[in-house]
């Protein structure tokens, strides 16, 4: 699925090098706060995510804020066209498994400040895709056959972007877990 960010990974990843926390995280804890119900506020939603923003500059800041709103238009696009800010398919199957992970447990930090009451009216379904991305947050890498790595892990992938659609429309105002899911 071909990404729609205004940013880069790596151009990402230089810019919150000074916030100790990398960019797959950084993007994984947006989508959860989003997921949630929060509301992240233009200039202050590092803030809200308690990620101090002390150490960027301009230029970072306004990369952050492009961040921001493509974020949440993909998360809200119709046509599901939401993706995970990862590295690319040229980087190292260990660097992306570990992308994913840190970007799963980025999602479930955020998804914990957003809105803690959304959780308690999650479908089964919900339940489980928080409890899923829990198990990929624990995720390390062993090398295998090279196919069958990068199958497996588009699958994972895949699940893991399904599930998020799943928890951003549950998590909507006014959606019950009952009506939140929409295909």
């Amino acid at each position: 699925m071909p990404s729609t960010f205004d940013i880069d990974y790596p151009s990402l990843q230089r810019h919150v090098a000074p916030l100790s926390i990398t960019a797959a995280e950084l993007h994984g804890s947006l989508c959860g706060f989003l997921c949630a119900g929060g509301q992240p506020t233009p200039g202050q939603w590092l803030d809200q995510l308690r990620i101090d923003p002390a150490g960027l500059d301009g230029g970072s800041r306004d990369d952050l804020e492009k961040l921001r709103r493509s974020t949440i238009h993909q998360l809200d696009d119709p046509e599901l066209g939401f993706a995970l800010m990862l590295p690319d398919d040229d980087s190292g199957m260990a660097q992306r498994v570990n992308a994913l992970s840190q970007w799963c447990g980025g999602f479930l930090g955020g998804y914990g400040l957003g809105a803690p009451a959304v959780a308690g009216r999650l479908s089964d379904d919900g339940k489980d895709a928080l409890r899923d991305l829990g198990r990929i947050a624990q995720f390390g890498y062993e090398a295998g056959e090279e196919e069958e790595d990068e199958n497996a892990f588009a699958e994972i992938l895949e699940y893991v972007r399904v599930a998020v659609v799943l928890l951003r429309q549950e998590g909507l105002p006014g959606e019950t877990a009952t009506s939140a899911t929409r295909h």
